[in-house]
């Protein structure tokens, strides 16, 4: 077979999104799945987005990326979380068609005419004095490369639980990838097992819809992408909601010992974040009671995804579970739940681009980082996709910081501090959200694709007229100033001391006083609301903004400061007990590393740096 620039394995998330890149990176490539008609496929539940997890799909799709454009297209009900709450934490989220979602994915990965895929399974890399030049396949052929990127998901040595029965398998009715797992067993890297689950899927003609509550679609709705408009959704669907009750809890109970997850069949640790259903009510033995969202699988699936019950129970007791809850005593399970436990290795044995540390030219994306979501493993794809190319035409990688994205925070995280569960991204990981908004992921990111080749000249071009009506829209609100009668309308909303000659824009600042506000009053009409929304949201926390950016500056200036090793975290004054524990637990060396930290706040770091100078001041004195 031909030679190839760039390799890459698996047709998941990441995997489809590194090719993407590699093929807008004009590079040769070959992606090599196990079946065709799964590529993009979703395994898991049929959603794009979350909290956390819907800017890294904004990241990516600033970045020229996919995923966004896919969930657009294939997205069948839409809502903005935390939509009450502050800017920073707000996050969109999609449910998807999976068929459609598949579709749309396959026909931009055929759209690429750089992009060969090969239907086959690898059984091992091509390795010669520690660098990866290639692929073997189970059918005795070789692919030659000079880059290898593996995305292999849940499939390295992957086994299926569902009570006491167990078969291999990376999800219900595939096979895993065991040659490969053993070959990557053989090599010189530290490994581990990790644990996934699904809830079991229900006959949607068998729910009594009268008994739940339903949830719509939010209007408008909103966009995973920037590049796209909600005419290209299809019809939309509504989720319902329902409850758990202590029937269903006294049900799980009285068969928990025959759940693989307690029973010790599985020794994977699953995701904190998204537990199992028995693992939830072990946890919160206190609550009897846990949300269920029903969500649709697809405009013509006939079945509905519970999310909430993630389980490996036997079936008889799904089967009983289930029948317990509100709107399900008649439900039938047309697919039982089941658990994923998989190799995964260790993240810190890989460089910032992604590449193995041991192994030159072979990259590393997606679950065999030890993460979980698909938005997480497309955000790695990406970055393997862009740094292999990159290194190829021998250009400096791309190591996207903290500060400038959710993508760094996630790659910082995985590479710096490991990770002994399936990591999720949440925005409680980032130190800077309130400048990592997922409405100005473009603003913060596409002048970088720009850059590296990415994105096209139309697509900048539409960007650069969007920066050009902020600030025309910014100048407009400037150039209003509100005469006494209007100050005292809006006075009616605001606590603030009334003033006259104030424009609009200052105006804006104020918490009580909407942008729709001052467009009714000036009788003017408003901008298309991401302009309105960026100027809004700037301006309501420039203050924080301003305050935050100083943060980034002083801890980069200080950033290579190094931590003494006899320093006693526990005698720095002013330290929360839970930033002790940790920094004691992780022991940095820098203070670079210690601000890596997941939850220690940039407060803590400056405490730790007041003490390490004057720890140094001390010892200065003293010599």
């Amino acid at each position: 077979m031909d030679k190839f620039e760039i390799i890459i394995i698996g047709g998941g998330h990441a995997g489809v999104e590194a090719a993407f890149a590699c093929a807008r990176l004009n590079k040769k490539s070959c992606l090599i799945t196990n079946s065709l008609s799964d590529i993009g496929k979703m395994s898991c539940n049929p959603a794009i987005g979350g909290i956390g997890k819907s800017h890294l799909v904004k990241e990516i799709d600033a970045m020229g990326g996919l995923m966004g454009i896919a969930a657009d297209f294939a997205g069948i009900h839409f809502r903005v979380l935390n939509a009450s709450k502050g800017a920073a934490v707000r996050a969109t989220r999609s449910q998807s068609d999976r068929v459609l979602y598949s579709n749309k994915v396959k026909d931009i990965i055929n759209s690429e005419h750089l992009l060969t895929v090969v239907n086959c399974e690898v059984s091992e890399v091509l390795l010669s004095n520690d660098e990866a030049h290639g692929v073997k396949l189970t059918n005795g052929e070789t692919i030659h490369s000079k880059k290898v990127i593996l995305t292999a998901g849940t499939f390295l040595n992957g086994k299926l639980f569902t009570g006491e029965e167990e078969q291999e398998g990376g999800r219900i009715g595939d096979k895993p990838s065991k040659k490969l797992a053993d070959f990557l067993l053989s090599l010189d890297l530290k490994s581990g097992r990790l644990k996934t689950g699904t809830p079991p899927r229900i006959a949607a003609r068998t729910v009594n819809w009268a008994v739940t509550k339903e949830q719509p679609s939010d209007f408008p709705r909103p966009t995973m992408s920037f590049v796209t408009n909600d005419r290209v959704h299809p019809k939309q669907m509504s989720c319902y909601i329902t409850r758990t009750n202590t029937r269903t809890h006294e049900i799980i109970m009285e068969g928990i010992e025959k759940s693989p997850m307690f029973s010790g069949k599985i020794e994977g640790l699953g995701p904190r974040y998204c537990p199992s259903i028995e693992d939830k009510i072990h946890r919160f033995s206190d609550k009897d009671s846990h949300q269920i969202f029903i969500e649709p699988e697809g405009l013509t699936s006939k079945e509905i995804y519970p999310n909430g019950i993630s389980t490996s129970m036997p079936k008889q007791i799904q089967q009983r579970m289930v029948n317990s809850i509100q709107g399900f005593e008649e439900a039938v399970i047309t697919k039982y739940g089941y658990a994923v436990e998989y190799d995964f290795f260790d993240p810190r044995e890989l460089n910032h681009t992604l590449e193995t540390k041991k192994i030159k030219n072979l990259y590393f994306a997606g679950q065999i980082n030890g993460t979980t979501g698909y938005e997480e493993a497309a955000a790695q794809g990406l970055v393997a996709g862009i740094n292999a190319s990159l290194t190829i035409d021998e250009k400096q990688p791309w190591v996207p910081k903290r500060e400038e994205s959710y993508i760094g925070v996630l790659i910082d995280d995985l590479v710096t501090l490991g990770t002994k569960e399936p990591y999720r991204m949440f925005t409680s990981r980032a130190e800077h959200r309130l400048l990592l908004r997922e409405d100005n992921a473009d603003q913060r990111l596409s002048p970088i694709a720009k850059k590296l080749g990415l994105i096209n000249d139309k697509r900048w071009m539409n960007f650069n007229k969007k920066l050009e009506d902020i600030e025309k829209e910014k100048e407009r609100l400037k150039n209003f100033k509100l005469s006494p009668y209007q100050i005292n309308k809006l006075h009616k909303k605001s606590k603030a001391k009334r003033q006259t000659g104030v424009s609009a824009f200052e105006l804006l600042k104020r918490p009580e006083i909407t942008y729709e506000d001052l467009c009714e009053i000036l009788n003017i009409s408003p901008e298309k609301s991401e302009i309105a929304l960026d100027v809004t949201t700037n301006q309501k926390y420039s203050g924080y903004i301003q305050r935050q950016k100083k943060e980034i500056k002083k801890v980069k200036k200080n950033e290579n400061a190094l931590i003494p090793e006899q320093i006693d975290f526990n005698q720095i004054e002013g330290l929360s007990n839970e930033s002790k524990q940790k920094l004691s637990l992780v022991k940095p060396k820098t203070l670079a590393h210690a601000q890596r930290i997941p939850g220690l706040t940039p407060a803590a770091i400056s405490l730790l740096l007041v003490h390490i100078k004057k720890k140094s001041l001390q010892k200065d004195n003293v010599a």
